[in-house]
């Protein structure tokens, strides 16, 4: 099929461009560069360098022999969104192209402003683009777990069967989230159903749990392939921050009591779910909503785990539990249903020592670039914003 992935220079879409194009599908991948440009802002970088884009979809065609076609605008651009549709004409359009960070969202009213007209509008300009360019193409919209929240009940696959004074109705399940990036995440998954349900398109919504890992059998294939790994307190996930502050021998910072828990998967897992829902599409008017992850972790199970891996590799690691710098519960309910994906084939790969060991063996190999001062949480969720926090010991 013909496969076009937005935000294709990213942690998730250039791994999955690589993924689809490895199999025989004709790709072309469409970015603006903006993530490295918040990085630049906000003084950060991943663990290892990563080439530009242009570089590495060179280096694909080198070692595979398939190029992958590339398209540099924005999304916010709606000329260039239809010029890109009408042109390359896809069969499924894989979008992760949005600003990708709670923490940024949460910044300021600028951060969180063009969070959400990034996201939000170039969303609806996809949505009007496909409406007029490629009607019958297969929209898989990148969610988050995120947009439920933590409800005090089981966690369905986006949809709700609900009883009220004696009537019942199937809805969206109601949301909840927890950052302005995950607000923007809500408003997309509402235009996408409306689109399905007025214009009759085909959409399915990934809600995707926290991601870990930078290897899949592409990537590895040359260095100019890699991924990007991020540990910093703005683009960085908590476990990638564990394994960091472990191989430095810094305590782990565990954010209050540490029993906010959400669902995993290993990047393995990411490709294979979209090349299942892309090989399983919705149909015409379907929104359909899938819950991607494989395991649900604690942020205090994760900081023993690591703890363990990383002594087993002669680090003496310690656990410290630091001031929250977000607006959260810290010990609640969470019973996600994630049956779908399974159902169409899915073979979990599970966090076990044996993954988190090969993580922390690269990050210690790569030590020398840690930047400390990126692990700090200073980005406040509370109103107060002229509060300090610590930095983390």
């Amino acid at each position: 099929m013909r496969v076009l992935v937005l935000g294709g220079d990213g942690y998730l879409g250039w791994p999955t461009a690589m993924h689809f194009s490895a199999r025989g599908d004709d790709v072309a991948v469409v970015d603006n560069f903006a993530k490295r440009q918040w990085e630049m802002e906000e003084g950060i970088e991943p663990l290892l360098p990563i080439p530009p884009l242009h570089k590495r979809v060179r280096a694909w065609q080198r070692v595979s022999g398939r190029e992958i076609g590339l398209y540099v605008g924005d999304l916010m651009n709606h000329r260039f969104v239809y010029k890109v549709l009408r042109e390359f004409q896809p069969d499924a359009v894989v979008h992760y192209g949005e600003q990708p960070s709670a923490p940024y969202s949460m910044q300021n009213r600028t951060t969180a402003v063009d969070t959400q007209i990034n996201n939000i509008v170039g969303t609806l300009n996809l949505l009007f683009g496909m409406r007029s360019h490629c009607r019958d193409a297969h929209l898989i919209k990148l969610g988050t777990m995120g947009e439920y929240g933590t409800p005090n009940i089981d966690i369905e696959e986006g949809w709700l069967e609900v009883e009220h004074n004696g009537r019942k109705d199937r809805m969206l399940y109601p949301k909840k989230p927890g950052s302005f990036y995950h607000l923007s995440k809500v408003h997309d998954s509402h235009n996408v159903e409306f689109a399905c349900r007025i214009w009759g398109c085909a959409a399915t919504d990934l809600n995707q749990g926290v991601v870990y890992g930078v290897d899949t059998e592409e990537t590895k294939a040359d260095p100019d392939l890699a991924t990007s790994f991020h540990y910093d307190q703005v683009f960085g996930t908590v476990l990638n921050r564990f394994l960091v502050q472990a191989a430095i021998g810094e305590p782990l910072s565990v954010y209050g009591k540490g029993g906010q828990t959400r669902g995993f998967l290993n990047i393995r897992d990411t490709l294979k779910c979209v090349e299942l829902a892309a090989d399983n599409p919705a149909a015409a008017g379907e929104f359909r909503v899938l819950n991607q992850f494989t395991e649900q972790f604690s942020v205090l199970d994760l900081a023993n785990r690591v703890q363990a891996v990383a002594k087993a590799a002669g680090h003496d690691t310690t656990i410290v539990n630091t001031p929250n710098p977000r607006v959260e519960l810290e010990e609640h309910y969470y019973n996600a249903r994630h049956s779908g994906l399974v159902e169409l084939g899915l073979e979990p790969h599970l966090l076990d020592d044996d993954a988190l060991g090969k993580m922390f063996a690269t990050v210690s190999a790569n030590v020398g670039s840690v930047d400390r001062n990126a692990l700090a949480p200073t980005i406040l969720w509370a109103r107060d914003s002229r509060a300090c926090l610590c930095p983390v010991p």
